[in-house]
């Protein structure tokens, strides 16, 4: 019987702790780790010549400005032409046009078939690495 006495005595302050916790997280403001919501506006998107300038502004600061890539802006959507020998240089051109305000992306970034096998042999190595056949000793 006494078992059943803690038990219930540990329920009672179990639920007063949570209730406590979800009347602490209803509170406005008292969530340190909130971003603050972006106001939600009919503002227009930026202009073709602004998301070009954006860019431009953007690669001038950028390790793949020195790639050379072509960006052009048509309606909001870029296209970003040229060649790179790194791998990630494509994403992050694609990561950096959305980041300037376009509406979508077209890339055509050519990636050179050194890079690609560079890349084949990075991910080969990895997935052995992390793989354990049946039988094998760890």
């Amino acid at each position: 019987m006494r078992v059943l006495a803690f038990g219930a005595h540990y329920l009672h302050r179990m639920r007063i702790f949570l209730l406590a916790v979800s009347c602490l997280c209803l509170l406005p403001g008292q969530q340190p780790n909130a971003r603050p919501k972006a106001p939600v506006s009919s503002a227009v998107r930026p202009t073709d010549a602004e998301i070009q300038a954006r860019i431009q502004g953007k690669l001038a600061k950028s390790k793949i400005g020195r790639n050379g890539f072509q960006f052009k802006t048509s309606g909001g959507v870029v296209t970003i032409e040229g060649k790179t020998g790194v791998v990630q240089h494509k994403g992050a051109a694609t990561r950096l046009a959305k980041s300037a305000g376009a509406r979508a992306v077209v890339n055509n970034i050519q990636i050179s078939e050194d890079a690609k096998e560079k890349a084949r042999a990075r991910l080969a190595q990895g997935r052995r690495r992390a793989q354990v056949t049946r039988g094998e000793p760890r």
